[in-house]
């Protein structure tokens, strides 16, 4: 639940201010008969976003408890990984940026007398962030399954909820009184939770990748499961934010740890301002 509350939450966000910023500029410019338009593309970009998701879903439970589930959960865990990284990073080094480059490509929009143009401008934002956020939560739904069982539906669509009402309030607040909010810290604090569940999945990546026989086994550095199982509700929760294993091997852990510093040390480089001539 709480993953995915912060997936939706940070996803949401995202999509829902470039939206808020996008209709605010039309607002400013007088052009309140185009937000039907943007409407036209935030809904279309939904529609791809929860196709795909059925599409995953399906997968999911067809496939439940065989090898071939194995191949898709570890397709769908690094396909996350690199969105999570990418994303991340790419969020933390523009954001200070974005609010004037959406405004370029809106006014180019309207220049154009183009109607489809500012739906395209909504559905690029908002389909790249919904696709993400499937992607992210059959990551998490995979991460969580345990011995082939399909996981429980409850909790996840909780989060969801939560994360997406949450973010929504956000977006509104940024289409009132955008300048007074420090979005910037926001995506920071955001950014670095994910980036600590994207070191979860890229563990769940070698458990997999071992048990697949793609990579030796290993001997396992502890066994904790006496204190916190893994199957537990804490560990259920410790697992899917931090990547928590009662019994992992040394690649598991060591990978944990080279990517997670690396990513960090990334996301402080990208967050430094950029030098003015």
């Amino acid at each position: 639940m709480i993953p995915l509350f912060v997936v939706f939450l940070r996803e949401g966000v995202e999509a829902s201010m470039i939206v808020a910023i996008v209709l605010a500029y039309l607002d400013h410019a007088g052009q309140r008969q185009h937000f039907r338009d943007v409407y036209v593309g935030v809904s279309a970009a939904l529609g791809l976003a929860a196709a795909f998701g059925v599409v995953g879903y399906v997968a999911l439970t067809r496939y439940s408890g065989s090898r071939v589930q194995t191949y898709f959960e570890t397709a769908t865990y690094l396909v996350a990984i690199v969105a999570i990284t990418t994303m991340t990073l790419w969020m933390q080094r523009h954001a200070r940026s974005l609010r004037s480059e959406l405004a370029r490509r809106s006014e180019s929009a309207l220049n154009s007398r183009q109607r489809f143009a500012l739906s395209a401008v909504a559905f690029q934002a908002v389909g790249r962030e919904g696709v993400e956020t499937t992607v992210f939560t059959l990551a998490i739904l995979f991460s969580n399954a345990r011995q082939g069982a399909v996981p429980s539906t409850r909790g996840a669509l909780l989060g969801a909820a939560l994360g997406l009402g949450v973010s929504l309030a956000v977006a509104l607040m940024i289409y009132r009184w955008g300048r007074r909010i420090n979005i910037g810290r926001f995506f920071r604090w955001l950014g670095v939770v994910l980036l600590v569940v994207g070191a979860g999945l890229v563990a769940d990546t070698v458990e997999n990748l071992q048990q697949l026989g793609w990579l030796p086994g290993g001997s396992v550095v502890w066994n904790s499961s006496g204190l916190i199982n893994e199957s537990s509700n804490v560990g259920d929760v410790l697992h899917s934010l931090v990547g928590y294993a009662d019994q992992p091997t040394v690649s598991q852990l060591l990978v944990w740890m080279v990517y997670l510093g690396a990513v960090l040390v990334g996301f402080r480089v990208v967050s430094r301002p950029r030098p003015t001539h």
